[in-house]
């Protein structure tokens, strides 16, 4: 989106939209807190569902309240604008099916290969992978800022300190796989990617208590054998990704090289040893394209 009148329009219309509408709540430690009444003091069963129903005023001030906190927050650390709001994820998730041309023989019934879930709203998924760089300001500034993201882990890069993405997960934060050492999947057989897939299935489920449904494939390369064996180590889905983000550019799928409804955006955990800038430094780009563009953060869990 071109021309700083424009976008500032574009941004004010939105957020007033998800705060009069009571769009806005975003699942995990990204949602608003719910609001102050007898009802949630005292605790009665389902009085926080019926409080923070989207589109009633209690919601709406649950919203405006969020906003408020985060624009403190983006202002603590150094984004340009305030994330916009994400609105409720869907009452049904959307049908997720493998993107044209991304197919493999014989895969009709194996986990779907996508770069973009079906939605109409302007949200888009934040993700992260591997886990090499372990930096403690991205936890906070992930929690303060309430941006949901997913993390695709590989077992040989995290084992020196499997605790840091225990706080991650603790502060919402879905652990999936991407395998368990990180390789060429189709220059694999099928029990050598088996051992990679389910193996790090496996360490997931013992470190973490939850065993993944999503897998992302190294490179994004695969083969029929790759999605054979996720589905026999019980993945549903393999997103890939339509952007990937950097400290200080986007490199893009799309001619377009624009964001659309629902696209998946990768990114790593790295620091200044592997690229210009720090993990929050790639946040503060990443926000500012998706900002700008009139998007918001949505948690990919919740769609797919």
């Amino acid at each position: 989106m071109k021309g700083g009148r424009r976008s500032r329009a574009v941004l004010a219309a939105l957020l007033f939209a998800a705060i009069a509408s009571g769009c806005g709540l975003e699942s995990g430690p990204a949602g608003p807190a719910p609001a102050k009444g007898d009802a949630a003091k005292h605790g009665r069963p389902g009085a926080q569902a019926e409080v923070l129903k989207p589109g009633t005023p209690a919601y709406a001030e649950s919203v405006r309240r969020a906003q408020a906190e985060r624009a403190v927050a983006a202002k603590k650390w150094g984004l340009a604008t305030t994330p916009l709001a994400a609105p409720p994820p869907p009452a049904v998730k959307p049908t997720i099916v493998t993107r044209q041309g991304f197919e493999v023989e014989g895969g009709e019934d194996l986990p779907p290969i996508f770069t973009t879930v079906p939605v109409k709203d302007r949200v888009v998924f934040l993700t992260m992978d591997d886990g090499a760089e372990k930096d403690p300001e991205l936890l906070r500034m992930m929690s303060e800022l309430k941006i949901p993201y997913s993390a695709f882990l590989s077992d040989y890069v995290i084992t020196d300190n499997y605790d840091y993405f225990k706080q991650m997960q603790d502060r919402g934060v879905t652990l999936n796989n991407h395998t368990i050492n990180h390789r060429y999947m189709p220059g694999l057989s099928y029990d050598e990617q088996r051992r990679e897939i389910c193996d790090q299935q496996d360490k997931i489920e013992q470190r973490y208590g939850k065993r993944p449904t999503l897998f992302r494939p190294p490179y994004g390369n695969y083969n029929g054998d790759t999605l054979r064996a996720a589905k026999e180590c019980g993945v549903k889905a393999a997103p890939i990704w339509a952007s990937e983000a950097y400290p200080d550019h986007m490199e893009w799928r799309e001619w377009d090289e624009d964001l659309h409804p629902g696209d998946i955006i990768l990114t790593h955990f790295r620091g200044p040893n592997d690229w210009k800038g720090t993990m929050p430094d790639m946040i503060r780009n990443v926000m500012k394209t998706i900002t700008d563009r009139g998007y918001a953060v949505a948690k990919l869990e919740d769609y797919v």
